[in-house]
């Protein structure tokens, strides 16, 4: 019997460990932990675009592409370091598929050419085809937290 109930309840320990919550494009909280992906920016949460006069909330898009992605998976991620802010940097993988270079090539994603090159090819790929935000007016997230957030 006692066996029966450990069998029972791995399961339940092994999912209660896997605590993942989406922040926002390129931000997750991993059983406890802060991750940023690196190499790429995402638009902010607030974050608005505009695509033949209508507003788009592209940073919620964003944010809402990697929810449904990621589904009921939990990521396997490859620590990089740490950013300046003390976030852990890591790329981050759905069935053996960086979510990274999926967010870049469907165009809610940006690549971070400061800090890396590894995915200017599948932002040319998204720049080609004018896919995500490719396809509308929008501020690179960078500036867009320059100009929102630098009131001094």
């Amino acid at each position: 019997m006692r066996m029966l109930l450990i069998i029972i309840l791995f399961p339940l320990l092994v999912f209660a460990e896997n605590n993942l919550r989406i922040v926002d494009g390129d931000t997750i909280h991993l059983n406890g932990d802060k991750i940023r992906f690196s190499g790429i920016d995402t638009p902010e949460i607030k974050q608005m675009c505009k695509k033949n006069e209508l507003i788009i909330a592209c940073g919620l898009m964003a944010k809402n592409l990697l929810e449904k992605k990621i589904g009921m998976t939990i990521p396997v991620c490859i620590m990089e370091g740490k950013d300046r802010y003390g976030r852990l940097l890591a790329e981050c993988f759905v069935n053996e598929e960086s979510l990274s270079s999926y967010l870049v090539r469907e165009g809610f994603a940006f690549a971070y050419t400061q800090y890396s090159k590894k995915f200017v090819e599948d932002e040319k790929f998204a720049i080609k085809n004018k896919i995500g935000m490719w396809s509308m007016d929008f501020i690179f997230p960078w500036d867009f937290r320059k100009s929102k957030y630098n009131f001094k």
